[in-house]
């Protein structure tokens, strides 16, 4: 018992169920602020969104669609999913990074802990319960 509790090394069962969850949670999360960007789309027009990277208010709305609506669904299913985390992980260093760099620690927070969650997902990957998975074991 106590040697499992200093073991350097994770319960492989634990640490799939516990990828699964963090997906799904954070997936979630985040899709909440991709459907509100997306009704923003659809019904009001990108005119009040920022173009922090000089591309156009409409174009910025879409990649920040993609990425927190889209990709989202993809961490969700584990699908794609360290290629679903690459636009995500973007756009919070463009929201952390940019549009709240004169904001303070407050603000930036949130951004950061998603930027974290995200590269957690990149370097770990879906995990043993995903479209991944099932994807990669087929083929292998």
């Amino acid at each position: 018992m106590i040697k499992s509790i200093f073991s350097p090394t994770p319960n492989q069962k634990l640490f799939n169920i516990f990828l699964l969850l963090f997906r799904l949670c954070l997936g979630c999360f985040m899709l909440t602020h991709g459907v509100g960007k997306l009704d923003m789309l659809i019904n009001e027009g990108p005119a009040s969104f920022p173009d922090p990277l000089g591309v156009g208010n409409y174009l910025s709305l879409v990649l920040v669609v993609i990425a927190e609506f889209a990709c989202s669904i993809l961490l969700i299913l584990g699908l794609a999913t360290r290629l679903a985390a690459i636009p995500l992980i973007i756009t919070m260093l463009v929201a952390v990074f940019i549009i709240h760099a004169n904001d303070g620690f407050g603000k930036q927070e949130l951004g950061l802990m998603y930027l974290v969650s995200y590269c957690l997902i990149l370097v770990t990957g879906a995990g043993k319960f995903s479209l991944d998975f099932l994807i990669y074991s087929k083929t292998n």
